[in-house]
């Protein structure tokens, strides 16, 4: 019998499950001897369980800290070592990479043809080119337009499975019950409660290849709504990317967000009404440069707000709290939340003086972050955290620049306001959806 290879898969809970799913789970070549974590708290010091390991790993495989790599190639004698995570520059990759080729292994970007899944269902997929990008608006925008058509659909989200992953194999999300029962994070509720809202249903977890089974069962067509910068999971008939001017010149330097631009039908080019001319027509020219036959759109992200929360800003000491992957990891230094106190005439307060626990360690982590607080509440200590700085926050005003009201979860003692975004354009993206569908239905 043949020696297996061992491996380990760098991840952040997310592709790394999925490719082990989809390529490494009963695949007698290999040996999966670790997955690695990093970019969420709290995520390492557990098992990848039986139930979704297979019969190949009784006891399950140990997610570790990353910080931990080097040592563990050379204790285990591991062979290959598979790079399964998004949003990170080239250099980054490539740092990695001459690591572990330091220590004698492979490293792997494992391409679409090994881990896709196929579905009896068409699937229209929402991707960027950045965490942070425009990319969930678009989704919300895209299922307001296919509800519009009286289309059975339903959106399958990108895995954001942080708690005990034996009760995540595949999730369906309809009501916000939904989300207190299966214990949704912060940015989990992002993401999924202004889907359900619409009346959208919303499929997650871990196992994609029973997911799609679950989701094929109730719909006629299938968003599938990307995380970070990452690909699809499933094969896409029709594959829209989102790409940001305030970013310019990151859809060719961000893993793996230029490939999302390769392989795009539609690539939307976001946020025209901030970014500069200059900004928009280097980004038009990079996805014409990278994929001539994609269609392109521009767009804009219009803030939704009350007049009256206007009045109670303006002249005001104001905390921001701002969507948490989008301004940590995605690099943005503020959000639609900035954006509204300053056309509102107050003053961002820095958050950094009032900040407690493990939010400290975020902004050691992310030192571009100044005069927003990133909206972070992985664990039940960490959103405690959240709303004690946010309490003792010497300010007049919040306000809450976060997709989920975060006064449901959280005590907020100070005056607050909740603001949004929504997707807009001259009716381009909702003509292309109907036509497009129109071809696959």
């Amino acid at each position: 019998m043949a020696v297996r290879r061992k491996v380990i898969i760098m991840g952040a809970a997310g592709r790394d499950f999925h490719n082990f799913n989809a390529f490494f789970r009963g695949n007698e070549d290999y040996e999966v001897v670790a997955f690695t974590a990093t970019q969420i708290p709290n995520i390492e010091g557990r098992v990848y369980p039986p139930i979704l390991a297979g019969e190949q790993y009784p006891d399950g495989i140990p997610i570790v800290d990353e910080k931990g790599l080097s040592d563990m190639v050379e204790k285990k004698k591991v062979d290959l070592v598979v790079f399964a995570y998004s949003d990170v520059p080239y250099e980054y990759v490539m740092h990695k990479c001459s690591l572990v080729n330091s220590r004698g292994a492979d490293f792997l970007l494992m391409g679409h043809n090994s881990v896709s899944l196929k579905s009896k269902r068409p699937i229209i997929s929402i991707c960027a080119t950045r965490t942070g990008s425009g990319k969930s608006p678009v989704t919300r925008k895209i299922a307001e337009v296919l509800r519009g058509l009286n289309l059975k659909m339903v959106v399958i989200r990108h895995p954001m499975p942080y708690g005990d992953l034996s009760k995540q194999v595949w999730q369906r999300f309809k009501t916000h019950e939904d989300l207190d029962r299966q214990e949704c994070t912060i940015e989990e509720r992002e993401e999924y409660a202004p889907l359900i809202e619409r009346g959208v249903v919303v499929y997650a977890g871990v196992d994609y290849g029973e997911i799609i089974k679950k989701a094929e069962e109730e719909a006629d067509l299938i968003l599938w709504d990307g995380g970070n910068n990452d690909v699809p999971f499933y094969e896409s008939d029709f594959h829209i990317v989102v790409v940001d001017p305030l970013r310019a010149g990151h859809e060719l330097t961000y893993y793996p967000g230029e490939t999302n631009v390769l392989m795009a039908d539609l690539a939307i080019i976001s946020k025209v009404d901030v970014a500069s001319f200059e900004n928009i027509e280097m980004v038009e020219e990079n996805i014409k440069r990278l994929n001539p036959n994609a269609e392109i759109i521009k767009s804009r992200l219009r803030l939704v707000f009350k007049d009256e929360d206007k009045q109670m800003i303006r002249g005001k000491r104001v905390l921001v709290i701002e969507d948490g992957p989008t301004v940590t990891h995605g690099g943005m230094g503020y959000g639609a939340g900035a954006e509204f106190v300053q056309g509102a005439r107050g003053e961002l307060v820095d958050p950094r003086p009032f900040v407690t626990g493990s939010l400290r360690e975020v902004f050691e982590k992310y030192k571009h972050l100044k005069t927003v607080l990133p909206a972070m509440g992985y664990f039940p200590e960490q959103l405690r955290e959240l709303e004690k700085t946010i309490n003792s926050c010497d300010c007049d005003s919040v306000v809450i620049g976060t997709p989920v009201d975060l006064r449901e979860l959280i005590n907020i003692e100070k005056p607050a306001v909740k603001i949004g975004y929504e997707y807009a354009d001259n009716g381009e993206l909702e003509k292309m959806v109907k036509k497009v569908v129109k071809e696959l239905i």
